[in-house]
């Protein structure tokens, strides 16, 4: 038999190689991974300027494909660099990076595995988790609570980093973007970084009034009903 010579075939997958080669040039991960990180790594500080995380406390992960960018554990977020990436497969078998991923990653890959949320943020947000240790959900006290599907629910306690944790989050988060854990802190989702970051930041605001109009003596709340929750929803949707 003739040897067969240089296909098309051979042609796209040289060129597909080379692409592949230009694309981990510089940072050792695809352009897709990079930019995902360093959204990342901007988010997770953004949780420590904005008084929602103290030290390293907290932790944010992104979806890009089958790879989940994670925050590693036990470092100041000021710290991680460009080429600090972390990144675990669905089955949190880590692929990218030498750092340890943090050890909240069962509740992230919890999330991911049952809903269509490409980023997840958690928090340790003061108003959030007063809220935690006093009601079993949030009370509707703005309509805002329509952005996160409803009335969040507080997720029973467990320790962290356990299964229990992540299986008691799943049910508090049941038809929502957002949950409280008690004596613990927030956990939201959402389809990019941002959206879940400012789920985080309403649900602390929703919190906060909550507490406050609380805190007046001799007074309690006005609250709305869920039928004006869902009508503000149904606006919020266009």
């Amino acid at each position: 038999m003739a040897d067969q010579g240089w296909g098309s075939g051979d042609a796209r997958d040289a060129s597909a190689d080379a692409e592949d080669a230009r694309a981990v040039l510089g940072r050792g991960v695809p352009d897709d991974v990079a930019r995902a990180w360093d959204e990342l790594v901007a988010t997770a500080r953004r949780t420590v300027a904005d008084g929602l995380v103290v030290g390293t406390s907290g932790n944010v992960s992104v979806r890009v494909g089958d790879t989940v960018l994670v925050t590693p554990t036990g470092v100041p977020y000021d710290r991680l660099a460009p080429d600090d990436v972390v990144g675990v497969d669905l089955d949190g078998r880590q692929v990218l990076g030498s750092l340890r991923p943090t050890s909240e990653l069962p509740m992230h890959l919890a999330v991911y595995g049952a809903t269509g949320a490409r980023a997840v943020v958690h928090t340790h947000a003061v108003h959030a988790t007063a809220v935690s240790t006093l009601v079993r959900e949030l009370p509707l006290i703005h309509y805002m609570s329509a952005a996160l599907g409803g009335a969040v629910r507080v997720a029973p306690y467990a320790t962290y980093g356990t299964g229990e944790l992540a299986e008691k989050m799943l049910r508090a988060l049941a038809g929502r973007t957002a949950c409280i854990l008690q004596n613990h802190g927030t956990l939201t989702y959402g389809s990019t970084l941002s959206e879940a970051y400012d789920r985080t930041a309403q649900l602390e605001w929703m919190c906060r009034v909550w507490l406050t109009a609380s805190s007046v003596p001799g007074l309690t709340p006005a609250l709305l009903s869920p039928e004006q929750v869902a009508a503000a929803g149904e606006r919020l949707r266009g």
